[in-house]
């Protein structure tokens, strides 16, 4: 049986969640409430779930992050204000563009084609096991150098007068092959 599992922070979203749901026809075991927990556990976890469905406006920052740490897909759609791309900022610097959608209806499609085809889904899963150690986002030696290398382009634009502009910073990733050099857009 598919679920929809929540944090279990607040009792009243909770009950008034429960509510809602049945009120619609869905049985009220299908919304797992689950408690936090310490860290090992919490993130032993996340290799229970099947797939992350972020949220619009207000994305998912730590959490996200944490559950692609634990090898857990995220879909997301992305938003116009910062709190609404965090998760595309995550998916981009773990290299799963397949993974952000820009509007509800390709949201919702996704999120349906993932949970109907689960050869896509572990190959996403797979990838997403292949690229955490090997991209950008869990590599902080490199995105240190990264940030410093943006920081060095802001300067020398700053001391050239030069207005505000994208900076872009060569980053490499390793796969099978070797390297390969890609722009990153800070």
């Amino acid at each position: 049986m598919d679920v929809l599992w929540l944090s279990d922070d607040n009792p009243t979203a909770a009950n008034n969640l429960r509510t809602e749901a049945a009120q619609l026809g869905v049985e009220a075991q299908r919304l797992v409430f689950a408690k936090l927990l310490p860290a090992p556990e919490y993130l032993a976890r996340y290799r229970c779930a099947d797939l992350f469905l972020d949220t619009l406006p207000f994305n998912a920052g730590t959490t996200a992050s944490d559950a692609l740490w634990a090898g857990l897909p995220l879909l997301t759609c992305t938003g116009e204000a910062f709190a609404s791309r965090m998760a595309t900022s995550l998916l981009t610097a773990i290299d799963l563009p397949e993974l952000i959608t820009k509007t509800q209806e390709e949201y919702e499609a996704l999120a349906v084609e993932l949970a109907t085809n689960p050869a896509r889904l572990n190959a996403l899963k797979q990838k997403l096991e292949s690229n955490r150690l090997t991209t950008l986002l869990f590599d902080s030696k490199l995105f240190a150098k990264h940030l410093e290398d943006a920081c060095a382009q802001m300067y020398e634009r700053y001391h050239e007068n030069l207005p505000p502009d994208h900076i872009y910073v060569e980053y490499l990733t390793f796969n099978a092959t070797g390297a390969e050099g890609k722009p990153l857009l800070c």
